[in-house]
């Protein structure tokens, strides 16, 4: 819940890996930020992630000393559950902001995080956290290294039993809770919104939503992430182990009949990382990725789809125009091969479909008298994208991470820290 304080220098919205770097790099240098995140935890999509390509370092590893240090940060409010309704420009290094904050029908200071509360709980409904393929209590803690560690309500799917409140010792259960919107001043906003990722029920032609087996990219990545689901990688229909996995590249990027004309700059990387995890989890396992162009541009990324070659995955330069589904359950991907012209089908025990990411332009709605002007793919506009590409067409206002435009996570670090630098140089001069 925000204290009582009503002024900061900085607002930082969002709490994925972008809004943490530029509100850590400000907090550092003195700046006293206040962090708005929707949802329950920080850490954004990362903290959710198996490992990073090329280097195969634990995503969690890296995200959750970031996590760590901007909870403990003297300089850094943090809260969740919240969003940013209107924000308005007073004037120069002057903006006024509304803050809502939900209520989570627990008292975060007296909550420790037990979970008898969940252990208790006999409502259940889908785990957003793990992509829907498991379910979770009413009352909940997202997941282990969910920061802040407190549980909450989805008062939605509660049937105020009262269960929880029963076995609560701190006496943390507050169901008369409600919403707060409360009026803060800063110097600067940083908008470190984040992406969304493309909904494959859209391309209806692969079946996703219908065939079971047809999964995405992030649901692939929970069940090889370390806080997975699952001991193993199963398919969904039957729990059976996959012998034969295909990845569908480009589902939901460089298609302009659904909206998305330009590459994710991350679908062809990451499902070479996943390919190569699951050679590891599943090694009698074949794995198959159909693809368009395989674009390895970034640092040590070429030679780290030379090695997946190497270690035996199957590239297909191929447009795949359809998914059926056999009676056991088993994928006929059908496809053009691109390199004879020929159409060709193939059986798979599982497909992945490996989705681009969206712009998430809503924040855009929140400024008022001012327009924060968006680009023609719906990404926050970049004013000066050669000399000081944090800039927005609101002066004080910068944007940080996929807020601007798909990237990986290198990029979206040294982007929080343009933003950082931006938001520091307007409130000095």
């Amino acid at each position: 819940m925000l204290e009582q304080e009503k002024n900061y220098d900085v607002l930082v919205i969002g709490g994925g890996i972008a809004g943490i770097e530029s509100a850590l790099k400000l907090g550092d240098m003195g700046y006293k930020i206040l962090l708005v995140e929707k949802d329950a935890t920080v850490g954004g999509h990362m903290i959710l992630l198996s490992k990073v390509f090329p280097t195969l370092d634990c995503s969690a590893c890296i995200t959750t000393p970031k996590v760590s240090e901007i909870a403990r940060h003297p300089n850094v409010t943090i809260i969740t559950i919240s969003e940013v309704q209107e924000i308005e420009k007073l004037g120069e290094k002057r903006f006024s902001a509304k803050i809502l904050e939900h209520p989570r029908y627990v008292k975060e200071n007296l909550c420790t995080g037990c979970q008898e509360c969940e252990r208790v709980c006999p409502s259940y409904t889908d785990d957003q956290y793990q992509l829907s393929q498991v379910a979770r209590k009413a009352v909940y803690i997202p997941f282990d290294i969910a920061s802040p560690r407190i549980a909450l309500i989805d008062i939605e799917n509660c049937i105020l039993c009262g269960a929880c409140e029963k076995v609560c010792a701190p006496e943390a259960i507050d169901f008369t809770q409600e919403e707060i919107i409360t009026e803060i001043e800063v110097k600067s906003v940083v908008v470190a919104t984040g992406f969304q990722l493309f909904d494959p029920t859209i391309i209806e032609r692969y079946g996703y939503g219908k065939y079971k087996n047809v999964v995405t990219s992030m649901q692939m990545e929970r069940q090889l992430a370390p806080t997975r689901p699952f001991n193993t990688v199963m398919r969904p229909q039957d729990a059976k182990v996959p012998d034969n996995i295909a990845y569908v590249l480009c589902t939901g990027s460089r298609d302009n009949r659904v909206g998305t004309p330009i590459c994710s700059q991350i679908c062809c990387m990451y499902s070479t990382k996943q390919s190569q995890l699951l050679m590891g989890a599943l090694p009698m396992a074949d794995v198959s990725i159909y693809y368009l162009h395989i674009r390895a541009f970034g640092k040590g990324f070429c030679e780290f789809y030379q090695q997946t070659v190497g270690m035996g995955v199957e590239f297909i330069k191929g447009k795949v125009g359809k998914i059926t589904e056999k009676p056991n359950g088993n994928l006929i991907l059908r496809y053009e091969d691109i390199e004879t012209g020929k159409v060709k089908e193939t059986e798979h025990d599982m497909v992945v479909l490996s989705v681009g990411v969206l712009a998430n332009p809503e924040i855009t709605k929140v400024f008022t008298k001012q327009k924060l002007e968006i680009d023609p793919y719906s990404y926050i506009h970049q004013s000066d994208e050669l000399a000081n590409p944090a800039k927005t067409s609101i002066d004080g206002v910068f944007v940080s991470g996929t807020a601007s435009g798909p990237m990986d996570i290198p990029d979206s670090i040294m982007s929080a820290a343009t933003a950082a630098s931006g938001t520091s140089n307007y409130i000095k001069h």
